[in-house]
């Protein structure tokens, strides 16, 4: 009944429309993006003696963007779902007759969890497969694995969503949205730096990247997603799509997923005890 309440005032947010009003906006875009990239492809031509499949390029390339719009419109949507989720409802007074009977500070905190990762996960899922979709049925072309990535993309949500409510219980809400955007900010970068360490075949940065995929395994997920998308491509396509951004991963499999998850719980302990620490 808590977690349902949760799952309900996150719904209830008038940004939660005006997030829903910008999903569909974006859908409408990316649809006419690959209606004049599929339409055009004929036209697109490599040297004689390169053999590159372009509608596969073409079609990784879209998901891949799409992949990327999904989880940036969820962390979004995330944050500003739990970005004052304690702080601010303890500056409002609202917290102070929960907290103390019935609902304890645990279960109120694990319900807030709940709701927002609950939203966030039906979006995340939602918007994915509505990309996929439309790349499918425009341009003919499915990604090697469909469902995975979206899995994935929904598990780096639910991480930030940990991180932002450990936030709420530490900073003020504009410091919280701050760090945690700072903080997405950050795991794109390394990603990106580390597909560029890859394709340098530079030690020094795949290291750093490396670290920093494991410190914010949100990035490493999305990355482990846009690996399955091109799972069986080989040949010189494979190589290019691998270059990036929207390409494999150098951080995939069970060991990430596993930490993702225990990543996350490890999260919500530090907040919990904060919480019980915090006065109100």
């Amino acid at each position: 009944m808590i977690i349902g309440y949760g799952f309900h005032e996150a719904v209830r947010r008038k940004m939660f429309a005006v997030v829903v009003v910008l999903t569909l906006l974006f859908l409408g875009l990316f649809w006419l993006a690959n209606h004049y990239v599929f339409r055009d492809l004929s036209s697109i031509t490599p040297p004689r003696d390169v053999n590159v499949d372009t509608r596969r390029f073409a079609g990784t390339f879209l998901v891949g963007l799409a992949m990327f719009a999904t989880l940036f419109l969820g962390v979004v949507l995330a944050v500003f779902l739990t970005l004052g989720a304690v702080t601010g409802d303890a500056e409002r007074g609202l917290l102070q007759p929960l907290v103390a009977r019935p609902i304890g500070r645990s279960t109120l905190l694990a319900s807030r969890f709940a709701g927002a990762g609950g939203v966030c996960a039906i979006y995340v899922l939602v918007v994915y497969f509505a990309g996929v979709l439309i790349t499918g049925l425009t341009g003919h072309w499915w990604p090697d694995r469909i469902a995975w990535p979206g899995v994935e993309l929904v598990g780096g949500v639910l991480v930030v969503v940990a991180l932002s409510l450990l936030g709420s219980v530490l900073l003020s809400s504009t410091a919280n949205g701050i760090a945690i955007f700072m903080l997405f900010g950050a795991g794109l970068v390394a990603g990106l730096l580390g597909s560029i360490g890859h394709a340098l075949n530079s030690d020094t940065i795949k290291h750093a990247s490396t670290i920093a995929s494991w410190a914010l395994p949100f990035e490493a997920l999305y990355q482990d997603g846009l690996r399955m998308i091109t799972e069986d491509t080989s040949g010189l396509t494979g190589f290019l799509l691998q270059l990036g951004p929207f390409g494999g991963a150098y951080v995939h499999g069970w060991g990430i997923r596993l930490w993702a998850l225990g990543y996350s719980l490890l999260v919500g302990a530090v907040a919990l005890a904060a919480f019980a620490r915090k006065d109100l």
